[in-house]
């Protein structure tokens, strides 16, 4: 893929933190790169893996640094878990959540017998005896629900563990395999690109995490998009092995080449 392939692209998914701000500060050119998609008439979708805050709130902080997005052009991870489990017809959980996010999960009972356990950020609020607590709710049956299966992010003095960790450890101690519905799972892309009513090889993705974003999207069959900002780091994306179809420096180059 080359830079002038993204003149003819139908559609636009982009991951938010990282790619269009770091640490509440715009990434430069951002601004002008999402008002060129505007003037273009691309279709958009913001897919994020934060689990703390609902697409609403979500698209509000980028309107609150001018650059307008609509909730309705957010696809969270918390909107697609909770459609899914509605659609499977759960009636019980354990929520491992942020409570700004419980009322997307209306009409699923909090139980300590549940049927899934649904993990999603916490902060600092992982210890020893939730982790034990949700091993032995596992052990008598519960399945795993991860909101996304996240490594590492980028805050204000470096990076921070994500809670991959943790879903990771509950799969070891137990012997199972978590359901992940965020990023790199393909529900999260097709959610989106079925939201846009277009298909995987009209779309790209743009993304600063190699893993997530680009071979998450790679495997769903959409062109994945590195931009070397937010978590970007050389060293990291050599090690991977993965190969994306374009680098970008930042988001900042489409609004000259839309």
């Amino acid at each position: 893929m080359n830079l002038e392939d993204l003149h003819d692209v139908c559609g636009i998914l982009a991951d938010q933190d990282g790619v269009w701000f770091v640490d509440n500060e715009p990434v430069p050119g951002a601004r002008e790169a999402l008002a060129r998609i505007r003037k273009r008439d691309l279709p958009f979708r913001i897919i994020s893996n934060t689990t703390t805050r609902t697409s609403a709130e979500l698209a509000a902080k980028m309107c609150a640094m001018d650059m307008f997005v609509e909730p309705r052009e957010v696809i969270s991870p918390p909107r697609v878990a909770a459609e899914m489990l509605r659609a499977r017809k759960v009636k019980s959980a354990k929520l491992v959540i942020a409570d700004a996010i419980r009322g997307e999960f209306h009409g699923i009972e909090e139980s300590d017998h549940p049927e899934v356990i649904v993990i999603g950020d916490i902060d600092d609020r992982w210890s020893y005896a939730l982790m034990n607590e949700l091993f032995r709710m596992v052990i008598d049956g519960a399945e795993i629900v991860a909101l996304h299966r996240g490594r590492y992010w980028q805050v204000a003095d470096g990076l921070k563990l994500d809670i991959g960790a943790f879903v990771a450890g509950l799969e070891y101690a137990t012997s199972s395999v978590a359901t992940v519905v965020g990023k790199p799972s393909a529900t999260m892309f097709k959610a989106a690109v079925d939201d846009m009513d277009l298909i995987s090889e009209d779309v790209v993705m743009i993304g600063d995490d190699v893993h997530h974003d680009v071979a998450g999207a790679q495997k769903a069959g959409i062109r994945g998009v590195l931009v070397k900002t937010g978590k970007y780091r050389e060293a990291l994306v050599a090690s991977a092995g993965i190969k994306p179809d374009l680098v970008l420096d930042s988001i900042a180059v489409l609004a000259g080449v839309l």
